[in-house]
This record gives structure tokens, sequence and C-alpha cells, in this order.
């Protein structure tokens, strides 16, 4: 295959794989603590065809060779887990995070996963989850007779009873963050877990050792910028364009050289 058939190649294939990454960013623009994804390129492997360095002759040294790249390729997708906007819902189990961490979710294996969304509501037992079900962690569970729901900025929550005159203590809720966010897992269903690349989680209470505040009634919105992701989808498809030029020109090269050379 023409070396330049190859490169071109493989720039199609990185644009397109870049393009799926912003199209995920944008059908999650509105889900609640989405964060977006970032494509992240390396050019491949090199064919050195004179050592940059190399000697011309008995007192000369080639200043800068002949090294004749292969391509690119992904090497990874990042999360950036810049803040989103908080948005005011006035619903008493919505919480935002504002600043570092994430809550916590026990899954049906046992297993603990992590969020950023907010949205919970009550079950059939009065246990906090969210919206597929999965409970907070650590458990909070609401009396049927509770009103008047309040959760801290420290995560304690309390609320009144008919039976009690003063408010009745719930439970904390917990933060925890990573010394890696970025090595978390996604999972789906704004669930993250833990990898060997994320490190062990920190817990601790919201508001102490650089863990951010709860703020209740409120979500934290997606960071998907659409313009930025709109401006970025014109320029990955330019790059996709002039690949797919390439491979064009080469085609008409060798197909100058079969119809004129035999």
């Amino acid at each position: 295959m023409h070396p330049a058939l190859w490169v071109s190649k493989t720039g199609l294939s990185a644009q397109d794989t870049k393009m799926a990454t912003i199209s995920n960013n944008l059908a999650n623009v509105n889900t609640t603590g989405f964060k977006r994804d970032r494509a992240m390129f390396q050019d491949l492997l090199y064919q050195i065809n004179r050592q940059p360095g190399g000697l011309n002759g008995q007192n000369a040294e080639l200043p800068s060779g002949l090294q004749l790249g292969t391509g690119v390729r992904v090497v990874g997708t990042t999360k950036e887990f810049s803040q989103g906007n908080l948005e005011v819902t006035e619903q008493p189990l919505d919480l935002a995070i504002d600043g570092r961490g994430f809550m916590q979710i026990l899954m049906p294996d046992g297993q603990i996963a992590y969020t950023r969304d907010g949205q919970f509501q009550l079950n059939a037992d009065g246990d906090v989850v969210t919206p597929g079900g999965y409970a907070l962690e650590p458990n909070i569970n609401v009396p049927e007779n509770a009103t008047n729901i309040t959760i801290g900025k420290d995560g304690t929550v309390t609320a009144v009873t008919d039976d009690q005159a003063a408010p009745v203590n719930l439970g904390q809720i917990t933060l925890v963050n990573f010394v890696n966010p970025q090595g978390l897992q996604a999972i789906g269903g704004n669930l993250f877990k833990a990898t060997n690349a994320s490190g062990d989680p920190a817990e601790g209470e919201p508001g102490l050792a650089g863990l951010g505040s709860l703020e209740q009634g409120m979500v934290e919105a997606s960071n998907v910028e659409v313009v930025e992701e709109l401006v970025n989808m014109i320029t990955t498809q330019r790059a996709y364009e002039m690949n797919s030029k390439v491979v064009s020109a080469t085609d008409q090269m060798l197909q100058f050289i079969t119809n004129n050379i035999g």
C-alpha cells in the first residue's frame, strides 16, 4: 500500500473517533452531572531513513535527518471534571456538589459506584435512592411521617416528624474524592467506578479536606459547552475532509502511473 494511503487512513479513523466523542457530548448536553469527554491523539512510529546527527562525511554531520511519519492514533479519552452550572429545582431530595467530590451509590452486587448526579427520590421503604433505584451510601431512611427534610451543606440530614417537636437526625451524607478522577471508569447511568488509575476513594465530610459542600434543592448541570462542541465538530469535519482528499489525490497519482507507464 502506498504510504500516503495508510497515513490518511489512520487520520480518517482518528477523526471518526473524535466525532463520536463530540456526538456523545452533545447527546448528553442536558444530562445531570455529566462530564464531557475529550479525545487525545498521538503520532505513530516514524520510519528513520537518515538518522539525525548521523555522519554524512568525515567532518559533516546531518542536522535533521530523514524521518517519515506513519500516521496518528487515538491514545485515549479523558473526562473533564470541571464544575457544571448549579440549577435550582426546589426539590428537597435534589443535591448538587459545589466543588470536588462524588456521592456514593450502593450497587446490587454490593460494590460502590460514584456519581455527581444528585437527583434522588424515595423508594417504598423510605430509602433515598437514585432514579435507577440504587441506594445512597451511607443509607438515609426517611420515616413515613417525616416532613420538612433538610440537608445541610455538611451533609447532615434532618426532618420533622409528627411525634417529635424538634427535628430528628436521619443520618450523614459523606463524599469521596480521588487522586486522579480521570482514571474513573464510566459505567453509564451517570455512575463511575474506581480503578487502579483513579486510586482509592478518600471519604470525608462535605466542605472539609478539599471536598465540596452540598447544596439542597439544586442539581449540577452537564459541563458540555454547546458552542465549543459545535466548533470542535466543524474542525473535525474539515480534518476528515482533508484526509479524504489525500486518499483521492494518492489514488489519482497511482492511476496516472498505471495509465502512462507500460
